[in-house]
């Protein structure tokens, strides 16, 4: 005989129902503007009425809408931020520290890649310009300067890795001439006379600054420029690494390597050592960033720092003081030499 199947018992959910600013004010005993404005920061209290309202939000679990609040003074409360790659080592150190940053002020980044293309840059301009973001950081790029000078004319703008003046814009760049001339300096005071170079993006700026700080330095030295120890790379490891087998091909005498990027530098100490090279013994290395991971490598790379994460930090109070209708102040710390253990002194 078949069993005779029972409803099953009515699910006991907890109450759902949203926490209003009504609710605070009823719980706390003041007025809704009261509270609203105690929120926003324009209300002045008695350490009663705002102890009181504190109480109230915490038991009832009632969470501000930023959203809200931002439209309220005119603004979202949202920053737009442009990077070229999302999953580049360096960029990413840098958009932590804006995350960081702007979220302690009340803001919310909204990343998005223009992956070295004007094209892609102008689009994701214009998404963030749809997402009526309340001003824009753009990281390098190779949007024009009139165009990034004409969307200053609608909202902030911070944009890092050149130098122009605009009405509500702010730039700064790294000393990339500077670094690449400590990097060259350091291998030449240790006796090497035989540098080779891997170099970056031809499209980039700081690629060619590099290449200029490299060259200077051996000028400086009287060390003869040999075009044949510059092999190109475009800053990421694969390249690096066929960089340095392109010099051991060619039988180029060579004492050390100094790579215009970190990421290029770790390709090349991987081509090095499956040709059975020994970094620093048989060749010494340089790299540029100072990536977290250029201590950690075997050997631990010497390298210029360069400094994301003040980069990223710098480009979000610059932001920040734009719009508080204030001038951003500060420029990115000067390169400095790291010496670690993949360079030592050229042998006799």
């Amino acid at each position: 005989m078949r069993k005779k199947r029972t409803a099953p018992a009515a699910e006991i959910r907890p109450h759902s129902g949203k926490v209003t600013l009504g609710m605070v004010a009823a719980a706390s005993g003041v007025s809704p503007s009261t509270v609203s404005r105690i929120l926003n920061g324009t209300a002045v209290v008695s350490k009663e009425k705002r102890e009181a309202i504190d109480k109230a939000i915490a038991e009832l679990g009632f969470v501000p809408n930023p959203i809200a609040r931002g439209l309220a003074g005119g603004r979202t409360l949202s920053i737009g931020v442009i990077t070229q790659a999302i999953d580049s080592p360096f960029y990413g150190l840098a958009l932590r520290a804006i995350e960081e940053d702007l979220t302690k002020a009340g803001y919310s980044p909204l990343f998005v890649s223009g992956r070295w293309e004007a094209a892609e840059e102008t689009r994701c301009v214009d998404v963030l310009r749809a997402r009526r973001v309340d001003g824009i950081i753009v990281l390098d790029g190779r949007l024009p300067d009139d165009a990034l000078s004409k969307l200053a004319r609608e909202l902030p703008v911070v944009v890092t890795g050149r130098k122009m003046e605009a009405p509500n814009l702010f730039s700064f760049d790294f000393d990339h001439f500077l670094g690449a001339r400590l990097a060259t300096e350091h291998l030449l005071e240790l006796g090497h006379r035989d540098i080779a170079f891997i170099a970056g993006d031809p499209i980039h700026a700081d690629s060619i600054e590099r290449l200029r700080g490299y060259r200077a330095a051996l000028e400086a030295a009287r060390v003869p420029y040999r075009p044949a120890l510059v092999q190109q790379g475009d800053y990421q490891e694969e390249s690096g690494m066929a960089a340095a087998e392109r010099l051991l091909d060619s039988r180029a005498k060579f004492s050390a390597i100094f790579a215009a990027n970190d990421q290029m530098a770790f390709g090349a100490a991987l081509a090095l050592y499956r040709r059975g090279k020994h970094v620093p013994d048989d060749v010494s290395l340089v790299g540029v960033d100072d990536l977290p991971a250029a201590a950690h490598a075997i050997p631990p790379l010497t390298t210029i720092h360069q400094g994301a994460t003040e980069l990223g930090r710098l480009a979000a109070a610059s932001l920040l003081a734009l719009l508080a209708g204030k001038t951003p102040a500060g420029a990115p710390p000067s390169p400095r030499l790291v010496v670690r253990d993949s360079t030592r002194e050229l042998k006799a």
